[in-house]
């Protein structure tokens, strides 16, 4: 099964060939629905997803100027969201966040970038892009996790080696033409309910030159890939928070959410609503 001429990579994409190829196979080229949910008990995981998207809404919204008190009346009473809102607040005005306020920094909110990487492209949707006066790069990801993941878990996932290669790449149209230097670019993750335990990832010219080798090896063997059917993941437990886990043959009982980030985020809908035939609001 070859790929799709125009098929256009993310990090969750290459994030599930790397987890499970069949997985991949299953959402990206067969477009399979599976009527299954992801964990257990059901509302508490939907209601999870829908909270972490209206926290990337609200913060949306006040980067680009919504007045808070505005945004504190959409937050109605959901006490969890609050709570992330006032962290946010707290860390943009007084904590690790207070950069983003600082200069008048130019900065790009929900944006996507792509950049060709061999016969295909790959996109990254990013949070929150921040030039700052010294000309460094801060990429800001929102991440509203119950638990705090550990260092070396986000060090290995895909998102990390992603975002700031595509910025490099491809952020020369934010900066006035001029390429952005990967040794300026920094990958930060702040969570809601960790508000001053951000992870930092520092970015350079040789971590560029690694994850474009990393990136395009991946998607040279998946384009070559001829199996009719992809190999399933050898490590069940994380089929027990995929939605195809009957499909396959995984068992029929989805896992249980407070387990969940032990093995994985949930799926960001976000980035799987993109329409793929309208990317390229800015490409390089």
């Amino acid at each position: 099964m070859s790929l799709p001429r125009g098929f256009i990579f993310s990090q969750s994409s290459l994030q599930d060939y790397v987890d499970c190829q069949r997985r991949f196979q299953l959402r990206y080229l067969l477009h399979q629905k599976w009527p299954a949910v992801e964990a257990e008990p059901y509302l508490e995981n939907e209601r999870r997803i829908d909270q972490g998207s209206k926290f990337h809404q609200i913060v949306h919204q006040h980067l680009v100027g919504v007045p808070e008190n505005e945004i504190k009346i959409s937050i109605a009473n959901d006490e969890v969201l609050e709570a992330w809102w006032n962290n946010y607040l707290h860390s943009i005005r007084d904590g690790v966040l207070a950069s983003i306020q600082l200069d008048n920094n130019p900065h790009f909110e929900e944006l996507t970038l792509s950049a060709p990487v061999g016969d295909f492209r790959v996109l990254a949707k990013y949070d929150l892009l921040l030039c700052q006066t010294d000309g460094k790069w801060l990429i800001f990801d929102w991440k509203t996790s119950e638990n705090h993941p550990k260092r070396k878990w986000l060090a290995n996932r895909l998102q990390t080696h992603i975002y700031p290669y595509i910025l490099s790449k491809a952020g020369a149209c934010l900066g006035g033409g001029e390429a952005i230097d990967p040794d300026l670019v920094e990958m930060i993750y702040w969570f809601t309910n960790f508000p001053e335990q951000p992870e930092r990832f520092s970015y350079n010219q040789a971590s560029y030159n690694d994850d474009l080798r990393t990136i395009s090896s991946l998607i040279a063997a998946i384009d070559q890939k001829t199996e009719a059917i992809f190999p399933l993941t050898p490590d069940t437990r994380r089929c027990l928070y995929c939605t195809y886990r009957s499909l396959c043959n995984r068992g029929v009982e989805a896992g249980d959410i407070h387990h969940l980030e032990e093995w994985l985020e949930p799926d960001a809908p976000d980035e799987l609503r993109i329409d793929f035939d309208q990317i390229g609001e800015i490409e390089f």
